[in-house]
């Protein structure tokens, strides 16, 4: 597998039962202690024993493997409980142990399988950066399939990324596009904040004309959009999983982007400047047109306000702002 596929667990699990080498997927549903996964953790499996994924950070993956097998022979779901012991826990980096509750769903067709078309729905979602939650019930392994508006508790585990039970006996799986930043300028607080940024999550991109800004020295390995803002703002087309960032303190540069993330759905924009830059800023857009609700959501100064002077330090209270954002809404 190449790099990367760790997070293409759907559709490894599609491609293999689609090349008939059948295919199981297995959920972490609930946790207790210090279990090693998540819930909505995830582990493909094929029916050669190939897998892609982990599910426990290999303390039970073997056990997952085995039944992973037999349910693509009999077609029936289940739901497997492990107890993991201090001293595997302690093997794979945790202080002690903890309960694992496991879904393992056969793909295919007929009797309780996970279906193809269901799956085939999701990863089409996924490709196209909609957020979906996959709802199953245990007790019948009634499945669907819901989008963001439909239901208010996929509302609520979309918004804080977390799956999980709910009281009322359904698992509740979050497939959220990944998160994307946007930074325009290649100033030297872009530096610092593309680190923090990959390291919690994010895939980022950095937009500046300037080819002495944004050169590969400076930034090396990063993608660098070299067209003004207002164009590559298009083509990069941030959406509901997207934070942008504007740092140019240059309003030829910073309004038009500015503009165009306000035309969007992206969750976060953050602008760099004093207030009384930001004043002036905000007089600028008034003219252009810009309604008040929009511009109301402009985080300016950027950042959190915890005394931030050096660009790494900013970098901190621009990411903390932009997480704040994501997981606790407005």
């Amino acid at each position: 597998m190449q790099a990367g596929e760790h997070d293409r667990i759907p559709e490894i699990a599609l491609d293999w039962h689609r090349k008939g080498q059948g295919a199981a997927l297995a959920t972490v549903v609930e946790t207790w202690g210090s279990a090693p996964r998540q819930a909505g953790s995830q582990l493909a499996i094929s029916g050669e024993g190939q897998i892609m994924g982990s599910v426990s950070g290999g303390c039970v993956e073997g056990a997952v493997v085995t039944e992973a097998l037999e349910a693509m022979a009999d077609g029936r779901p289940r739901m497997l409980t492990f107890g993991v012991s201090d001293e595997s826990a302690f093997a794979v980096g945790l202080a002690c142990g903890g309960t694992i509750r496991i879904l393992v769903e056969p793909v295919g067709a007929g009797g309780d399988r996970l279906p193809e078309a269901m799956l085939a729905e999701l990863v089409a979602a996924r490709a196209a950066r909609q957020a979906r939650v996959y709802e199953i019930r245990p007790d019948g392994w009634a499945r669907r399939l819901i989008a963001r508006g439909q239901d208010a508790a996929a509302d609520a585990r979309l918004q804080s990324d977390k799956s999980g039970m709910e009281e009322d006996g359904r698992f509740l799986a979050v497939h959220n596009p990944p998160l994307r930043l946007i930074l325009v300028g290649a100033v030297h607080i872009a530096q610092p904040l593309l680190t923090i940024a990959r390291a919690c999550g994010y895939d980022p991109a950095v937009i500046d004309p300037r080819a002495a800004f944004g050169s590969a020295v400076r930034f090396p390995g990063e993608v660098i959009v070299e067209d003004w803002p207002d164009e590559a703002m298009a083509a990069l087309a941030p959406d509901a999983r997207t934070a942008v960032v504007t740092l140019t303190h240059d309003a030829k540069l910073d309004d038009p982007a500015i503009q165009a993330a306000l035309a969007s759905e992206c969750f976060y924009l953050g602008c760099l400047g004093s207030t009384r830059t930001h004043a002036k800023r905000l007089d600028r857009l008034r003219a252009a047109g810009v309604a008040e609700a929009a511009l109301a959501r402009i985080h300016a100064p950027v950042g959190l306000d915890i005394g931030a002077k050096t660009p790494a330090e900013i970098a901190v209270a621009i990411m903390a702002q932009i997480t704040q954002r994501l997981r606790k809404g407005a």
